[in-house]
């Protein structure tokens, strides 16, 4: 992106260009057409499975009220007991403490380009796929990644911090 498309993009949309910029991420962020604030709305929007997005739910840490950002699969929902093992009691985030930790509104939080760095665990599920999609800072802003390029972006472990799929 050239400094002119970048400047026609939403500031939180540009906070996330310029961090893929500096890391080298050959993706830029797209904005869609229609807001996508759930996993199957950018699914649906991109026209990939929904697994293959990769979420960005945001928790709030007892003991020192840090944000605590876990990237999970689309088609997944997180354990809260798994992620309480890893990082210490957590509890749920509302909408005025994810934009003032993340930066980010629910809905549009991005895994990069936070105002400050949360605690960060990616769910392994995320490795099932060769091409994920990610939140770009707004609910039309989303950018192409590989899972193992959300390894690199936030240095954040790999932890298993999905709830068990029931058989159907």
């Amino acid at each position: 992106m050239c400094g002119s498309e970048l400047k026609s993009l939403p500031e939180s949309v540009q906070r996330v260009a310029v961090a893929l910029q500096a890391a080298g991420h050959p993706h830029g962020p797209v904005m869609l057409d229609d807001a996508a604030r759930t996993a199957q709305q950018a699914a649906d929007a991109l026209g990939v499975g929904v697994g293959q997005i990769a979420k960005s739910i945001i928790f709030r840490r007892r003991s020192d009220d840090a944000a605590v950002l876990v990237i999970t699969s689309g088609d997944r929902r997180v354990d809260e007991k798994k992620v309480e093992a890893l990082v210490g009691k957590v509890g749920r985030a509302d909408a005025d403490f994810v934009r003032l930790k993340t930066g980010f509104a629910i809905g549009g939080v991005s895994p990069i380009g936070h105002a400050s760095p949360p605690v960060t665990l990616i769910d392994r599920e995320l490795f099932r796929f060769e091409e994920i999609w990610a939140a770009a800072g707004h609910p039309h802003g989303v950018f192409k990644l590989r899972p193992q390029d959300l390894v690199a972006l936030t240095g954040a472990p790999v932890a298993d911090v999905d709830q068990p799929v029931l058989a159907a």
